[in-house]
């Protein structure tokens, strides 16, 4: 590491322009009082996205301001002071979510947001573009029309830079939607999503790809050629179909060939993911032996496949891309830790020199320089929530630009260690067990068990803030990678964790058997879940109504045939539909329909405007379970998503269920 710097000390200003009320909470150490626990641990990520400028001297921030906004910032490497604040997102409903450099002086942003259209929330993003001082912000995403014959959510995506990757351009995305204005030149007839290349500042722009009304996808080659396309019609009801077809030209030509086709539900066939110009071929994911495996395909007409990198025990999940051209340097995938699989020798090299710095860390570049002599670097693990680095390459050189959640700089966090435990039938059933700072096994202490969210999903090894509050607070926490968790294999997820509920949420329920055969008292278990972790913690009770002795539910599933309906009025229904499926399953799998199995109390958070679960269904279950004459008692935070990604909530969140928890388990 090298000597402390001007970089570090604008950092700090980052930290205390962004989290002055937060700072002063930790400042008495490891011992927090209820309140100051719920605070620090339920305060928003400081820094949600950062990027390099071209040439290294600058770095675009999205910090956490109060309550549900962002800020843009941007910080000087050279000149050193605090950085300085360019625009601001509400979070009411508009959010930063991402910035880019186009050039050395110019930013383009996208701003995500849900909004009533009809009675349904819908999402929308946009993208603007401004100065790194701030001025001259324009809307990059076409105006809509008040004339247009439809609704346009989709503003516009980044897919490359251009053939200069410097110099302000933007190949993106632009959905096209026909209007009213027929009979005149002004009118708009093209439909559906092509590519136009705009300049960010003058915003002209020209058509590169005409739009299709079935594309979905473009992917470039990095230098500002389509070279894979993307097109998905209409099933025979008029929803999306399930089957996605690519297509990609020979270098040179602009003549489609077919690629490969990919079906989204039953994720089989080629699906590419990365163009590599100078080998004239595409990256993408297929199953090999019922475990996705990566491959490379030739696009100079022969589609010759070849199998990059496949495990036997997981899949391959993972491209590790750098520079501006996004070009394919690696795969990664996770056993009990994330692996990466470098190609690139140099590369190899230079995580090798990372590595030895940053000892027991996950790493990530996230970003670099136009020529590639600077890399952005983010840092992290189990006990330290993350932090970005700047490394030079030449120099060697790697200098700390910020932490992403400074207030826990001051707690002693939990190691998050992986194990193994056996289901009913002797599976070995993959978890993570977090223990509180100091203890050295479960024996004695009030256990959680915390099945993730998905179902289609996995818990990784690294800093979990849900995890690492109730460790905080004295819990033993156990997250299972049960049966129906993505990233094993087919068989592993077998038919999905609703039409195999019975194993998933059986192997979950295992994990707390498990916790009682290492010392947990069996009075003292509790089980939390966040969307289908959520529906696995209420359907519990169907399997084993003893087991838990109190259960928290955020955003939960408790309906199978109403998660099905509120997809209806959506282009993915069909896909949901055959998810969900029908059966006996339906009605034995919903947790409000058996709601007189559960004895323990139940907590339970949504929020109003949840696209992914309608808070319809926590209103559900709290009805069904006070007319079974249980315990229950339901938070609704309103204008909130899925993600309750506002400070003041997750505190409350936090707070009040520990002290549910405390009072249901006698603590």
């Amino acid at each position: 590491m090298t000597k402390k710097g001007r970089r570090r000390t604008w950092a700090a200003g980052v930290v205390s322009i962004a989290l002055m009320t937060s700072t002063a909470l930790a400042q008495s150490g490891t011992r927090l009082s209820d309140d100051d626990a719920a605070a620090v641990f339920g305060a928003r990520e400081n820094l949600q996205s950062v990027s390099l400028s071209p040439d290294g001297s600058k770095v675009a921030l999205i910090v956490a301001g109060p309550g549900r906004s962002s800020l843009l910032m941007v910080g000087d490497l050279v000149a050193g002071g605090p950085p300085k604040t360019l625009t601001r997102a509400s979070g009411d409903p508009d959010r930063l979510s991402r910035c880019d450099w186009s050039s050395q002086t110019r930013l383009i942003c996208s701003l995500a947001f849900r909004q009533d259209v009809g009675g349904q929330y819908l999402s929308f993003n946009r993208l603007i573009a401004l100065n790194a001082d701030g001025t001259d912000l324009k809307m990059v995403t076409t105006p809509d029309s008040d004339r247009a014959l439809g609704v346009r959510q989709h503003g516009g995506t980044l897919i490359d830079w251009g053939n200069d990757a410097a110099n302000g351009s933007a190949l993106i995305t632009r959905e096209f939607v026909p209007d009213m204005s027929t009979g005149t030149r002004l009118a708009e007839t093209r439909r559906g999503l092509g590519v136009e290349l705009v300049d960010t500042v003058s915003l002209n722009r020209r058509i590169v790809e005409q739009p299709r009304q079935d594309a979905v996808e473009y992917l470039s080659d990095g230098y500002g050629t389509v070279r894979i396309m993307g097109l998905r019609g209409p099933d025979v009801g008029g929803y999306a179909s399930a089957k996605i077809l690519y297509q990609y030209r020979k270098p040179g030509s602009r003549d489609w060939s077919r690629l490969s086709e990919f079906d989204v539900t039953t994720q089989t066939g080629f699906n590419p993911y990365a163009v590599d110009r100078d080998l004239n071929v595409v990256y993408g994911f297929e199953k090999q032996n019922g475990r996705q495996a990566l491959f490379k395909v030739a696009l100079d007409g022969s589609l010759r496949k070849d199998l990059v990198l496949a495990h036997d025990q997981v899949d391959i999940d993972g491209l590790i891309r750098l520079g501006r051209h996004q070009r394919v340097v690696g795969a990664s995938y996770v056993t009990d830790r994330r692996t990466a699989e470098l190609f690139d020798s140099a590369v190899a090299a230079m995580r090798a020199t990372l590595g030895r710095s940053l000892k027991g860390s996950m790493l990530n570049v996230v970003d670099s320089t136009a020529d590639g002599t600077k890399l952005l670097v983010f840092s992290g693990s189990d006990v330290d929530p993350g932090r970005y680095y700047l490394y030079d390459r030449s120099a060697k050189r790697l200098e700390e630009i910020a932490a992403v959640r400074p207030p826990l700089g001051k707690l002693t966090l939990s190691p998050v260690q992986a194990v193994r435990y056996p289901a009913a039938d002797g599976t070995p059933i993959p978890g993570y067990l977090t223990l509180p700072p100091g203890a050295t096994s479960a024996r004695g202490l009030p256990a959680i068990v915390m099945p993730h969210g998905g179902p289609g999903a996995r818990d990784e090894w690294g800093f979990d803030w849900l995890s690492q509050f109730y460790a905080n607070r004295g819990y033993a926490v156990l997250q299972p990678n049960f049966r129906g968790s993505s990233g094993y294999g087919d068989a592993w997820f077998q038919k999905n964790g609703f039409q195999s509920w019975r194993t998933a949420v059986g192997d979950v329920n295992d994990g707390g058997k498990w916790l009682i055969a290492q010392g947990v008292d069996p009075a003292k278990l509790a089980i939390i879940g966040w969307s289908y972790g959520g529906y696995a913690a209420l359907q519990s009770a169907a399997l084993d109504a003893n087991l838990f002795k109190a259960i928290v539910a955020i955003a939960p599933v408790t309906d199978l045939d109403r998660l099905r309906e509120e997809a209806r009025g959506y282009t993915s229904f069909a896909m949901v539909d055959t998810f969900i499926g029908t059966g006996a399953h339906i009605r034995e799998g919903s947790p409000a329909r058996n709601a007189a199995t559960i004895k323990a109390p139940v907590l339970m958070f949504h929020g109003t405007r949840d696209t992914n679960v309608g808070n319809a269904q926590s209103r559900l279950m709290a009805d069904r379970l006070r007319d079974a004459n249980a315990v229950v008692d339901y938070v609704e935070f309103d204008g909130l998503d899925h993600y309750l990604d506002d400070a003041s909530a997750r505190t409350r969140l936090l707070s009040q269920s520990d002290a549910f928890l405390r009072k249901a388990l006698k603590l």
